[in-house]
C-alpha cells in the first residue's frame, strides 16, 4: 500500500519537536555548550571569537548565581557537552529536514536520541539537587532543564507508536473498502446473505 507525507501544518507535535531542535541548535549547542569547551575556567579566561561576549557573561551569570556545576565543569560533565556537540548537534541538523520533508529514516536515530538525552540529564540533575555541585536553587535548574526531560519523552512516545510516523495511506477508502470485502469467518451471514 503506497502512503504520503502528513504536511507539517498538519503535525503539531512535530512542529514543536522541530522548534525543540531549532533551540538546540541555534542557542544550546553551539552557543551554551560550546562555551564550555572554550572557556576551561570562568574564573580565568580571555573571550573567545565564538560565543559572543554577551552570551558568554549570560553563561557565567547563570552558572555563578545558580548552577554550580556549569561553572566547575568536571571532567564527566565535559564530556556530556562533547556528546551534545559532536552527535547531538549534526542529529539536529538532519532531523529538522527529516521532520519537516516527513522522512522515516529518522525514527530510530530519534528512538536512540530521546532515551541518551534523557539519561543524560536525570545524571545531571541528581548531582544538581544532591552532587558535591549542588544548585543553590534546585527549582529553578530543574524548570531550566524540564524541556529537556520532556522532549525526549514526547520524541520517544511520537516514534515508538508506529514504524510510519510521518505518513497515511495514500487512499485509506480503498483500505476499508478492502476490509469489508473479505468473505465472514463464520457461515451463517453467508447462509442469511443467500435466503435473502
Amino acid at each position: 500500500m503506497s502512503r504520503a507525507v502528513v504536511p507539517l501544518s498538519r503535525r503539531p507535535v512535530d512542529i514543536a519537536i522541530v522548534a525543540f531542535f531549532l533551540v538546540n541548535i541555534l542557542f544550546i549547542t553551539y552557543m551554551v555548550d560550546l562555551e564550555q569547551l572554550v572557556i576551561a575556567d570562568p574564573a580565568h579566561f580571555t573571550y573567545p571569537l565564538w560565543p559572543p561576549r554577551p552570551a558568554v557573561d549570560a553563561i557565567h551569570w547563570w552558572g555563578n548565581t545558580f548552577d554550580p556545576l556549569e561553572a566547575a565543569r568536571p571532567v564527566w560533565w565535559k564530556m556530556t557537552i562533547w556528546i551534545d556537540d559532536l552527535l547531538y548537534g549534526p542529529f539536529y541538523l538532519v532531523a529538522i529536514y527529516a521532520y519537516i520533508k516527513g522522512k522515516e529514516w529518522i525514527r530510530l536515530p530519534s528512538i536512540f536520541y530521546g532515551g541518551m538525552l534523557f539519561a543524560t540529564v536525570i545524571i545531571i540533575l541528581g548531582e544538581e539537587k544532591a552532587g558535591p555541585h549542588a544548585s543553590p536553587n534546585f527549582a529553578a535548574v530543574l524548570l531550566a532543564n524540564l524541556p529537556w526531560l520532556l522532549f525526549p519523552l514526547i520524541i520517544l512516545a511520537r516514534m515508538w507508536r508506529s514504524p510510519t510516523p510521518f505518513t497515511r495511506p495514500t487512499n485509506p477508502g480503498a483500505a476499508a473498502a478492502a476490509i469489508s470485502s473479505v468473505p465472514p469467518a463464520s457461515g451463517r451471514p453467508a447462509r442469511a446473505a443467500e435466503a435473502g
